[in-house]
Parts: C-alpha cells; structure tokens; sequence
C-alpha cells in the first residue's frame, strides 16, 4: 500500500491489519472468525473508522486479542492494572509450547548484569532454530556482555486484561556476538523487522538458552481454559 493510502487508515483499521498479517491470516479468513464478508474487513482496515461494539468484540477473538488492545486503549498503560481473578491459577509450561508462545519473532525484555548491578532492556527478537537473534548497537551492555559470552535472561510475556489471566517465558543462557560478515548478514536478512530504537543497530547477538521455563496464570470461566473436572 503506498504512503497515501495508508494516511486515510484508522488507527483501528492499521492495528486490525497488522495484528491480521502477524497471524498469517487472509481476510477471507478473518471475515469466516468473526461472521463477516472479505469486503467488510477490507473496508475496516481502509476507511471505516470504528464498527460497532457487538462485531469488534467478535472481530477480537478473530484475531486471537482484546478489545481495548485491538482499539490502542492499552497502548500507553502499564499491563495489569486490574484486580486479581477469583478462582486463578498458575501452571507450568513445557519448552514446546514455551517456543511456540515466543512465536517467530516480537518485543521482549534482556536482564543482565552491568557494572552499575541489574539491569532491564526492551528488544526487537527474533527466534532462529532454538536459538534467540537480536541486532544492538557496537556499544551497548547488551553487545558489551556478547563479546564476553556472557549468561543473561530474556523474557517474554502476554498479559489478558479482560480475564485477569496471562503467561510469562523466561530463557536464560549465554549470548554471543556474530562476527562473521556473511552469517551475520545472513541473520539481519532473516529478521522480520529492524530494531524499532532506529538506525545504527547492526551488531549481531544471539542467545543460546540453556533453561526455558514459562509460567501461565489461568482462569476458572475464561475463554480457552480447560475447566476443572469436579472432584469425586
């Protein structure tokens, strides 16, 4: 789409089609989810600035969110304001699903060490085999530790305001830098994006997890969770 199509999509209509082309999804696809027609979803994420609550509801779970994320209302506040459900609880998750909760690629958040103590930073990643890619600045504590080889911890989280519910994946291992010209080229033309910070991130750093443990928290009555077979 060029840039002067794109200046008269709503915000809706731009985080309906992005989160629509993360999941791999045709708008015939979507359009069957959520008892729609292709030419309504194409028209949402054109021209029409917001459909009604009962279809954008429907059109949420079609495309595996929430509302208000769907709509942006949670774009700038700290995940997890509401209260605790009743009835919550916490399972494990094994490494298969870990992986596949982690998807190809997304934002997550590095802890390491630095001479200052601990330290927490939002990344672009991209997973590659069983292993997690990230593109950083020559200078930063992230590509610092790299040419150390050494051990950090990167996390990755989805927080379900409507339901209280969510899970965590934590991998931690050592990271390294790529110093090869032509393998670290090869892995910036792999990644799905650029870092989002910018220009001047072209330093290849890959984790290689020796512990991948995830956590969800679940909710009796919530959509997608198994009930619990009553005691006998």
């Amino acid at each position: 789409m060029n840039p002067a199509a794109r200046h008269h999509m709503s915000d809706l209509g731009r985080r309906v089609e992005a989160r629509r082309t993360r999941l791999g999804l045709s708008r015939e696809e979507v359009a069957e989810r959520s008892g729609s027609t292709p030419g309504y979803i194409e028209l949402l994420e054109h021209h029409l600035p917001s459909p009604g609550i009962e279809f954008l509801v429907r059109l949420a779970n079609a495309l595996e969110t929430t509302v208000q994320d769907l709509s942006g209302y949670t774009a700038d506040i700290a995940p997890g304001p509401g209260r605790a459900a009743l009835h919550a609880r916490m399972d494990e998750i094994d490494e298969t699903e870990c992986w596949a909760l982690l998807d190809d690629h997304g934002v997550g958040r590095v802890a390491l060490m630095t001479d200052e103590g601990p330290e927490i930073y939002p990344v672009n990643y991209q997973v590659v085999g069983r292993e997690v890619l990230f593109m950083t600045a020559e200078d930063t504590p992230l590509a610092r530790a790299a040419g150390s080889g050494l051990t950090i911890a990167f996390e990755q989280d989805h927080v379900d305001e409507a339901f209280s519910q969510g899970w965590s994946v934590l991998l931690g291992g050592p990271v390294r830098r790529v110093s090869d010209r032509e393998a670290a080229q090869s892995l910036r033309n792999a990644a799905y994006s650029t870092p989002w910070a910018g220009d001047g991130r072209d330093t290849v750093v890959v984790l290689t997890p020796g512990r991948v443990t995830g956590r969800r928290i679940l909710v009796e009555g919530a959509p997608g969770t198994p009930s619990t077979p009553p005691e006998s």
